[in-house]
């Protein structure tokens, strides 16, 4: 690996964790916690196992399991079979979750639209214009899990 990309490996980490950071706190006081909301993110396209909610959410088992516990508890997620494996189970989001997961998204995107509205026009631009090759990397970096 050459050093200009380990270089800029580690001013991506960096700048992507202070953002991690400072998204987390912008609806601190929202109905849905971060981990809540990052959690019905994660199964809105389609149901997960427990542990692979822990491996993306970067939380070991137990504490992804009483998150889902808190949700399930809410009416937000259920617990389904696998259909092919009835030994596994997994995290489905209801229809109660989807909708407060929207009102809880909408709201974080309004508070990210009010900052992304202090930028230039052309820093407005330049962030849209990342948003494919961010999105590229993280299919490079979940080919990795």
């Amino acid at each position: 690996m050459s050093e200009n990309l380990e270089e800029l490996s580690g001013r991506y980490r960096d700048i992507l964790r202070q953002s991690v950071y400072l998204v987390r706190s912008i609806d601190a006081d929202g109905e849905l916690s971060t981990g809540q909301v990052s959690t019905l993110n994660m199964i809105f396209v389609e149901p997960m196992r427990v542990s692979a909610i822990a491996r993306y959410a970067g939380i070991k088992v137990p504490s992804a399991t009483e998150q889902v516990i808190k949700l399930e508890s809410a009416g937000m997620v259920e617990r389904i079979a696998d259909a092919s494996d009835a030994r596994v189970v997994l995290v489905k989001i209801t229809a109660f979750g989807k909708k407060k997961l929207a009102v809880a998204n909408k709201r974080r995107n309004a508070n990210m639209a009010a900052a992304l509205s202090e930028l230039t026009s052309q820093e407005q631009q330049a962030v849209a214009d990342a948003i494919p090759a961010i999105a590229k990397l993280n299919i490079a970096l979940a080919a990795r899990l």
